[in-house]
């Protein structure tokens, strides 16, 4: 288990505190429709930590030319079990070097607001090195009051997730505790976050050579980032 992370609940856990058996239950929200209507119709895309598949499925069913990477082997198992015939490559994101290119890479869940500086920067590098120079990078970010706004909870078909706390350990993260409750089963997950202003957050790309494009939603949590040209 990775420092700082942990889960609770039936079924494996993986070392970031994710449920292979909660990821599998849980429904794609808005995310299809955010992407669809960011990037080119049929467009080859890279989502990095797919998990169980849940917003790949509908990515699939739309046309685009996925390639799911988790460094979950039941994740993934769960994935092709949804998917049948989807790629599906077995990596931890920082280190992943698939040697191609793709139009559009997908990081999202938040990953970008890990707790590590380099852990960050290794993921940014990742996504600058599988994009095409003329493709985008797609990134979910926390909203302005995520760690403040607590405890809150949202409800989804069939069950409800609460963030419950987001306490700070120190260098500016927090410890967030998320609950999720289904009518016959309960998962938590703890994990680190660290809050990213607007500013640090488009600084942090800048490094990684890459620029935000535009904030596809209201909220800015969804942003469209393309690749610097090269000097």
């Amino acid at each position: 288990m990775r420092d700082g992370h942990s889960g609770t609940g039936p079924g494996e856990v993986t070392p970031d505190g994710c449920s292979v058996d909660l990821y599998a239950r849980m429904v794609a929200g808005a995310e299809p429709d955010i992407v669809s209507a960011a990037v080119p119709a049929g467009a080859s895309l890279l989502e990095l930590g797919s998990g169980a598949g849940r917003v790949t499925g509908p990515l699939v069913e739309r046309g685009f030319a996925v390639t799911a990477v988790d460094e979950s082997d039941g994740m993934l198992e769960r994935l092709r079990e949804r998917i049948p015939g989807a790629r599906t490559v077995r990596s931890p994101i920082e280190t992943l070097d698939l040697g191609e290119r793709f139009d559009v890479v997908m990081l999202a869940s938040f990953l970008v607001h890990t707790g590590s500086h380099e852990v960050r920067d290794a993921l940014l590098a990742t996504c600058r090195r599988h994009v095409r120079d003329d493709g985008c990078v797609l990134i979910q970010r926390e909203g302005v009051d995520w760690h403040t706004r607590v405890p809150r909870e949202r409800v989804e078909p069939g069950y409800t997730v609460r963030i419950v706390s987001a306490e700070p350990v120190g260098d500016g993260v927090n410890s967030v505790l998320a609950e999720y409750l289904f009518p016959d089963a309960r998962w938590t997950q703890t994990f680190l976050s660290r809050p990213l202003s607007r500013a640090d957050f488009e600084r942090y790309l800048d490094e990684a050579g890459l620029a935000v494009e535009t904030y596809l939603t209201e909220d800015g949590s969804w942003v469209r980032a393309r690749p610097k040209p090269s000097v």
